[in-house]
C-alpha cells in the first residue's frame, strides 16, 4: 500500500462560533459531529464538488473521519475532518467545507472552527489538554496564529 499524501492545510477560518451561521439570513444553526459513514461517501466525492478523496481518507486505518451537519439535518454535509490518534496530541491531517460553504457566496460561516473545536475538545477528552497539530500552507500560518491561538513550532520538510 503507498504512503498516505501528506496535506498542508490550507482552510480559511471564517467564524469561530458555537454553531454555524447562514450567512443570507444570519440565522445560527447548532450542529453535531459523527463519524462518516460508507454512504457519505458516495456523496463527499471529486464529482460532487469536494476537493480531495474522502474515501480513500477513510479507508486508512490510522485516522477517523468525521462529518459536520446540522443538528437534526445529519444528511447534509457542511464539513469533513480527518484525524489521528499520536498518543498525547491529535494531528489533524485533513479538513474540509462542503462546495457550498466555500468562497464568498458561501452559505454557512463557522465550518472550519467548529471542527477544529471539535478536534480540541476530543484532544482534552483523551487527556491531551486540548493539544492538536497540523502542518498548515504557509501563508496561512500567521491567520492560524490570529484566528486560533496557534504556535507555530517549526518548519517540517515532508
Amino acid at each position: 500500500m503507498a504512503l498516505p499524501k501528506k496535506y498542508h492545510i490550507g482552510i480559511e477560518i471564517d467564524k469561530l462560533t458555537n454553531s454555524i451561521v447562514n450567512t443570507v439570513s444570519g440565522d445560527s444553526f447548532p450542529t453535531d459531529i459523527h463519524p462518516i459513514k460508507k454512504a457519505d461517501l458516495k456523496i463527499t466525492t471529486k464529482s460532487n464538488g469536494w476537493l480531495f478523496n474522502w474515501a480513500n481518507e477513510w479507508k486508512l486505518k490510522d485516522r477517523q473521519v468525521f462529518k459536520l451537519t446540522i443538528r437534526n439535518n445529519p444528511e447534509i454535509v457542511q464539513g469533513l475532518l480527518s484525524i489521528g490518534d499520536y498518543t498525547d496530541h491529535y494531528y489533524l491531517h485533513l479538513i474540509e467545507s462542503a462546495p457550498f460553504n466555500l468562497g464568498k457566496n458561501k452559505l454557512y460561516e463557522g465550518v472550519p472552527g467548529n471542527l477544529f473545536a471539535f478536534t480540541c475538545k476530543s484532544s482534552w477528552d483523551r487527556g491531551y489538554q486540548g493539544f492538536v497539530s497540523f502542518t498548515s500552507k504557509t501563508k496561512l500560518i500567521e491567520h492560524y496564529e490570529k484566528s486560533l491561538g496557534a504556535t507555530h513550532i517549526g518548519d517540517i520538510k515532508w
